[in-house]
């Protein structure tokens, strides 16, 4: 069984930082994708920024410059790095990975709980 568990969420004003974490845990052969989505009140969920295999990074427009994605491939965890935070970055944040697990070695996707993210003065 693989386990994504996210933490960092939380209230800023808008302009503020935060950042996420989301470790994978369990019985992990390979992380063929590991990233976050959100979801807003009344929307659909959305990309946020996710790593790739092959090194490929992806970001929504409405990020760009502003998030930023990293990760520790030893600890099976990414962070996202949230700048200038707007009040429509307010979301619901999934973490999201594409993984295999180390009995069956085939592909899944799992989601985290959800950390709330909310921008406002």
């Amino acid at each position: 069984q693989v386990q994504l568990v996210e933490s960092g969420g939380g209230l800023v004003q808008p302009g503020g930082s935060l950042r996420l974490s989301c470790a994978a845990s369990g019985s992990i052969f390979n992380i063929r994708a590991m990233g976050w989505y959100r979801q807003a009140p009344g929307k659909q969920r959305e990309l946020v920024a996710i790593f790739i295999d092959g090194g490929i990074t992806k970001y929504a427009d409405s990020v760009k410059g502003r998030f930023t994605i990293s990760r520790d491939s030893v600890k099976n965890t990414v962070y996202l790095q949230m700048n200038s935070l707007k009040p429509e970055d307010t979301a619901v944040y999934y973490c999201y990975g594409d993984i295999s697990n180390s009995i069956t070695k085939t592909y899944d996707a799992y989601w985290g709980q959800g950390t709330q993210v909310t921008v406002s003065s």
